[in-house]
């Protein structure tokens, strides 16, 4: 009969185990996770009693602070880089922030218990994930039932993790008996001196450095800091990526931002270092990556394996492969703990750490049996978790920013849908979508005035928002945003077939249009295009994590879709003045319009455009959108050109900001108004003088059109 222990106090008999078992973990040099679940009032009660007695750091992880405790919010773990501690709580009863969780598990040295504080066991998949607002693109917190039961599944089915559950009786058994353990002194271990002295007698050339957490990749760095004669720079995402290099390394690097080392670069300045060194090189644009390791002769780059910062061995796979010539060096032992910790085994099995050497498919790359195509949604991760294995380290190796949050997203995002392509029942590629669109038609037009923006929809809001097509957000539509090819299955025009499949897939469920959204080569749009995408949109500021500009590009299906394509085409041939000049010469190499099923080129387009600088009705209501709602100025900027040409005002603002392209700073300045705000509204108050002078009646009627229809 269970004892229900919620109503007695500190159970004795099994806190003295758990002494015992911690003694155990500290020989052997593991760490193991302890599960607390019930009600939070009980498990706040239990973790307290088991603390009591262990020396130690004790540091929660946690959205809410502990009076008697060191906290941290999950989404700021990121800040523990470089740092060890002893014992550890992770409250995950409002929701599971999985990239904290691995983060914090690698802070965790030999020895450590991590207590896990989770939500009722029977009920928790059905409750709300309060980490679900971050990646669900759900206004509210959402159930996550498929993450939440695998979850359980492993560690029920792990006999080294101890689950003590309310009102439940909690047993914790020793480990197997293993040799003792012992920690390195501060001396490297021999893997460590031996690219030690590889790097010590480097000449020149670029050295990747890849490693699961724990392994000691940035001490290691932190050596060559403190052991080369010369100087050492160093950079990382963040200054708290770089903490351990600056440690080891008792301060002798110079520690730089990337971005402002490649403007010190750019500059022609003196760079005054043998080495470079970059921690956590797979979070840095490769853009910006590719340009700083021209810059130095010796270049060092550090990633993990597989975690919370991406994927290392995608990094190898995608960035590195792109160098002419570089040096593969890998530390596969653990220094922070032993060979085999429980923790780390199985953390690595619930987050699908564990990527095999190379994704491949099993069977021959040029086998001649037929591709075969499969279209099914989360539920059936389930069902199949080799299948979900498959799928996620397909997406890691080629795309190396894949982190634990698309995992999450994977399995339990609202409107996520996969296809693969199988050839000898393996998997050669896979394709993730996202259901998109459908709005009201008055959510549409707020979204178009600028006056609401609720979450998801990434590139239907964006042509409604920015492309000035309401109709975008009112139709049906699937974006494509992770596709993969197994590596020696490439070259092969699988992807193509996939998309294919999901065009002819989506047209069965009479959706309007296809959608994806991408950073700008010429090597991506040359494929897209290839699928038959045309393109809609294209940002002019350069995204952070790619280092391109965004780029949107539609497949249409039905005939609105066919309708919305061709003007969205049509109105960014007539805006190209204001794309990005690398932009412009990739894509009218290849431009096109679509017209129930005919292709037009650049000539055909040209015909089809007004070369003049009349306003046309699209300029009339992307006009009256930033003169009578809420339309950004950016948006709008190159209807408001056409405008300065057609309106005899003086409009003394609209062309300091949108014709002699002044920045804010100094059109505030010169102006003498208060602000920003007051400045664009400035820029609305002179937009809507000149429409009137252009033509009254026309204003009042785009002004009426501007108004909520509700």
């Amino acid at each position: 009969m269970n004892r229900d222990i919620s109503r007695s106090g500190a159970d004795q008999p099994l806190i003295a185990q758990l002494e015992r078992c911690q003694q155990q973990m500290q020989r052997q040099g593991v760490r193991r996770l302890l599960v607390l679940s019930g009600e939070a009032a009980w498990c706040q009660a239990r973790v307290e009693e088991i603390i009591r007695p262990f020396i130690g750091d004790w540091l929660w992880i946690s959205p809410n602070l502990q009076p008697n405790f060191k906290t941290l919010a999950p989404e700021v773990v990121n800040q523990l880089l470089g740092q060890e501690c002893l014992h550890g709580v992770f409250d995950a009863r409002e929701g599971v922030n999985v990239e904290a969780l691995a983060a914090f598990s690698g802070v965790l040295r030999a020895g450590s218990w991590l207590i896990m504080l989770v939500p009722e066991w029977q009920i928790w998949p059905q409750l709300p994930d309060a980490d679900s607002r971050r990646w669900s693109d759900q206004a509210e917190a959402i159930a996550t039932p498929q993450f939440i039961a695998r979850f359980t599944q492993k560690v029920q089915s792990d006999s080294q993790a101890i689950i003590w559950r309310q009102g439940e009786d909690c047993a914790p058994c020793l480990l197997a008996s293993t040799p003792s353990w012992s920690a390195p002194q501060g001396n490297p271990t021999a893997r460590q001196q031996a690219i030690l002295e590889k790097l010590l007698k480097a000449q020149a050339g670029v050295w990747v450095l890849t490693a699961a957490r724990g392994r000691g990749k940035s001490t290691l760095a932190g050596m060559l800091v403190q052991q080369w004669q010369g100087t050492c720079w160093m950079s990382a995402p963040s200054k708290a990526a770089g903490k351990m290099l600056s440690v080891q390394g008792e301060h002798g690097a110079q520690f730089w931002a990337p971005d402002a080392l490649l403007a010190h670069c750019e500059k022609g300045a003196p760079i005054d270092a043998d080495w470079l060194l970059i921690d956590e090189a797979a979070a840095i644009p490769t853009p910006l990556l590719a340009q700083l390791i021209t810059s130095f002769p010796r270049v060092l780059l550090t990633t993990t394996v597989q975690g919370y910062e991406g994927t290392g061995r995608g990094f190898l796979l995608k960035f590195c492969a792109s160098l002419p010539h570089w040096h593969d060096l890998r530390l596969l032992e653990p220094i922070r703990w032993a060979q085999g910790c429980p923790l780390e085994l199985l953390l690595d099995d619930i987050l699908l750490f564990n990527e095999p050497e190379s994704i491949t498919a099993v069977s021959p790359s040029r086998s001649v049996n037929p591709l075969h195509f499969l279209h099914f949604t989360a539920e059936v991760w389930a069902k199949y978790p080799e299948r979900l294995a498959a799928f996620y380290h397909l997406l890691t190796s080629a795309h190396y920013r894949t982190s634990p949050l698309d995992l999450r997203r994977m399995m339990d995002a609202p409107g996520s849908s996969f296809s693969i392509a199988q050839r000898d029942e393996c998997l050669v590629a896979a394709l993730w979508t996202v259901d998109e669109g459908g709005l009201e038609p008055d959510l549409a037009h707020e979204i178009w005035a600028g006056r609401r923006r609720p979450r998801g929809s990434l590139v239907a809001q964006s042509l409604a928002a920015h492309g000035g097509f309401p109709d975008a957000a009112e139709m049906l539509s699937r974006r494509i945003t992770r596709i993969a090819v197994a590596v020696d299955s490439r070259r092969q025009g699988i992807a193509k077939a996939l998309v294919n499949e999901q065009r002819k897939f989506a047209t069965q469920l009479r959706l309007d249009y296809l959608s994806v959204s991408f950073g700008f080569t010429e090597e991506l749009w040359h494929f897209w295009h290839s699928c038959g995408f045309k393109m809609a949109r294209v940002g002019g500021v350069r995204e952070a994590s790619s280092g391109c500009y965004t780029a949107m590009a539609l497949l249409p299906l039905s005939d609105r879709g066919q309708q919305l394509c061709q003007q969205a085409v049509q109105q960014l041939f007539r805006n190209r003045q204001l794309l990005p000049t690398e932009v412009v010469k990739t894509l009218w190499q290849r431009v096109e319009t679509c017209n129930d099923g005919n292709h037009y080129k650049q000539h055909d387009v040209e015909q089809k455009v007004a070369q003049d600088d009349a306003l046309n009705d699209d300029d009339w209501r992307e006009l009256a959108g930033f003169a009578y709602a809420s339309r950004t100025l950016d948006g709008s900027r190159s209807a408001l050109l056409r405008l300065l040409t057609q309106s005899s005002l003086p409009l003394a603002t609209l062309c300091a900001v949108v014709l002699h392209e002044q920045s804010m700073a100094e059109a505030v300045l010169q102006s003498g108004l208060s602000g920003k705000k007051a400045l664009i509204q400035e820029c609305r108050r002179e937009t809507q003088a000149a429409l009137r002078q252009i033509d009254a009646q026309k204003s009042e009627f785009w002004q009426r059109f501007c108004t909520p229809l509700s």
